[in-house]
């Protein structure tokens, strides 16, 4: 056996994992359910038993040397492993569970994913509770870790690294107003195109400018945007009471009798949406569940 595991036993390598994670030993300490003493003391046996500091004080709390970062992933999978070994396999039945899930999506995965999985999942697992947030696409791969979130939902093409994700479904961009808009009857010109008053969607807030004005000016052109919202809810409600018009997702208004969509003039890439989830959660029964029940919804 190697010298080092000589040195250590498992409620050490259990402190380090939750020391890795909080970077704080007083939040590590609340995390194990242990004093704060007590879990110094077990640092300082890591320390030695390891040859190296591990953690270093930082301006934000304690900073993880290289040997430390070195360890996380490894260690995670090794106690995650032990965790599945010595626990019996359970089958998960949706008409008897309890379970919180906490799911994070922008408002355009809740209109195209979620609500169309609600009522199944109301149907099947009667005794569950949905909680959606938002949540920063920085903030996710550690709220996935640490398992603040279940699931998450967004772009493909921000999806974040060191996740497993599936394709929910490729969205492509149509040209919308209300129904009777006197601009779209018909395909509009990029001319036409370009005279409209536009509204747009921007996440971050205040921004004039999307995928539609990059296409655009591969052409020399520009549109007019006259309105900035955060929210796809509230720029349907716009458009469907002004003549304003948007780019937006085909899905989010194929079922709107207030709106109606036509062809744009000009190609504007598509995106995917994917579903995001933590090895932490991979296996686990009813997460699977969950997973494959919203796939199924789509």
């Amino acid at each position: 056996m190697n010298n080092v595991l000589r040195r250590l036993d498992l409620n050490l390598l259990v402190t380090l994992d939750a020391l890795l994670v909080e970077h704080n030993v007083t939040r590590a300490a609340e995390r194990l359910h242990l004093s704060q003493p007590t879990v110094s003391i077990q640092l300082g046996k890591l320390r030695e038993a390891l040859g190296d500091p591990l953690l270093l004080p930082g301006p934000r709390g304690m900073r993880p040397t290289a040997r430390a970062e070195a360890l996380r992933d490894p260690l995670r999978q090794a106690l995650d492993a032990l965790a599945q070994a010595v626990s019996a396999p359970a089958v998960f039945d949706p008409a008897r569970a309890s379970q919180t899930w906490r799911v994070a999506s922008f408002d355009y995965g809740e209109s195209t994913i979620l609500l169309p999985a609600l009522a199944g999942l109301r149907a099947a697992a009667p005794g569950t509770r949905l909680a959606v947030l938002e949540v920063a696409p920085a903030d996710m791969g550690r709220q996935l870790e640490q398992g603040g979130i279940d699931l998450a939902f967004h772009v493909g093409d921000e999806a974040i690294g060191g996740l497993h994700r599936r394709l929910m479904f490729a969205e492509q961009y149509v040209l919308v107003g209300r129904t009777g808009h006197p601009g779209l009857s018909r395909r509009p010109t990029l001319a036409e195109f370009s005279r409209f008053e536009h509204a747009i969607v921007s996440p971050d807030g205040g921004g004039f400018r999307g995928v539609t004005d990059s296409a655009l000016s591969e052409r020399g052109l520009s549109r007019r945007v006259v309105l900035s919202v955060p929210h796809f809810l509230f720029l349907k409600s716009v458009l469907a009471s002004t003549d304003l018009v948007a780019m937006l997702p085909s899905r989010l208004v194929q079922d709107d009798p207030r709106l109606q969509q036509v062809e744009p003039p000009v190609a504007v890439p598509g995106f995917e949406m994917h579903m995001l989830w933590h090895e932490r959660s991979h296996r686990d029964p009813a997460h699977q569940w969950l997973r494959e029940h919203i796939a199924a919804s789509v």
